[in-house]
C-alpha cells in the first residue's frame, strides 16, 4: 500500500468521526509494532495538508522487557520534528514475575494505558491516537460476543472523563493486511514483540478463527464491520459527529 492510499483511509476516518479539530495536540502511543508506526507515518503526513492544524507528540510505554532498542523510533521522531518520550515502567515484572498472571493481557493493557494517558497529559496533549485497525475492531466484537455474551466493541472516538482526554482511532478503516503491506513497502523500524504471551492469547485465537471464517466465507470480516457500523452502538453514528466529543 502506498502512502496516498493510507492517507485516503485515514482522512476518511478523521472526517467521518470529526476526530481532529484546530489546535489539537495529539499523542501517538508508539509500541514499536507495525500498527503504531503506520499511524505515526499517517498523521505526520496528514498534518501537512489537513485544513485543521494540529500538533503531534509520540510516547512509548516501556514495559520493562529486555533487549528493546528504541533508537530507530527516536531517530524517526527526531527526523519528523515530533517530541518523543519513553516512559519506563515495571509492568512486565509486576505481571509475569510478581503476579504470575495466566491471562495477562487485560491487566497489561490497563496499566499501559494508564501510563500513556498520564504522559500525554504531562506533555500538554488533549487527544491520544490509538492504532486500532478494522481487524482489531472486529476481533474485539468477537471477543465480547464469545466471552462476555454481548455485541460490543470500542468506538472510533472515546472521551475519557477522568483524564479529560479524547481517544481517536484514525486507522479504523484499514485492513491489517494493508498495514503489513505499507510497513513492508516503506521498511519501517518494527520491533518484534518481547511479550512471552504473544501469540498465545484469546485475541490470537479469535484472529485465527476470523481468518478461517474469511477463507471459507470471503468477505465475512467486512460484513461484520458493516454490522458494527449499523448496530447503533454508542459513538458509531457518523451523522452524530458534527459536535465535538469533548464537553466543550
Amino acid at each position: 500500500m502506498k502512502l496516498q492510499q493510507l492517507l485516503s483511509h485515514v482522512r476518511r476516518a478523521v472526517d467521518d468521526y470529526n476526530m481532529i479539530q484546530d489546535g489539537d495536540k495529539i499523542a501517538i502511543g508508539i509500541s514499536g509494532g507495525k500498527d503504531s508506526l503506520t499511524l505515526l507515518e499517517a498523521l505526520h503526513s496528514l498534518r501537512f495538508f489537513y485544513p485543521k492544524k494540529f500538533e503531534l507528540r509520540a510516547i512509548t510505554v516501556d514495559l520493562g522487557f529486555q533487549n528493546q532498542n528504541l533508537d530507530k523510533i527516536a531517530e524517526k521522531c527526531k527526523e519528523y520534528d515530533i517530541e518523543y518520550r519513553i516512559v519506563p515502567t515495571e509492568i512486565a515484572k509486576i505481571i509475569f514475575e510478581e503476579r504470575k498472571e495466566t491471562n495477562p493481557c487485560s491487566l497489561c493493557a490497563k496499566m499501559r494505558k494508564g501510563a500513556l494517558n498520564t504522559a500525554a497529559k504531562e506533555m500538554g496533549c488533549n487527544k491520544i491516537a490509538y492504532a486500532h485497525h478494522k481487524d482489531d475492531i472486529v476481533e474485539t466484537m468477537m471477543l465480547s460476543l464469545i466471552y462476555e455474551g454481548r455485541f460490543h466493541t470500542f468506538a472510533p472516538v472515546t472521551y475519557l472523563d477522568r483524564m479529560e482526554l479524547t481517544v481517536i482511532r484514525p486507522l479504523m478503516y484499514m485492513n491489517e493486511a494493508d498495514v503489513i503491506g505499507f510497513v513492508n513497502k516503506n521498511d519501517l523500524p518494527v520491533l518484534k514483540s518481547a511479550c512471552p504471551a504473544d501469540g498465545y492469547t484469546k485475541r490470537q485465537y479469535v484472529k485465527d478463527l476470523l481468518k478461517k471464517l474469511n477463507q471459507e466465507n470471503p468477505g465475512v470480516k467486512n460484513r461484520m464491520f458493516t454490522a458494527i457500523q449499523g448496530a447503533n452502538l454508542q459513538g458509531w453514528s457518523v451523522t452524530d459527529q458534527s459536535e465535538s466529543h469533548s464537553p466543550e
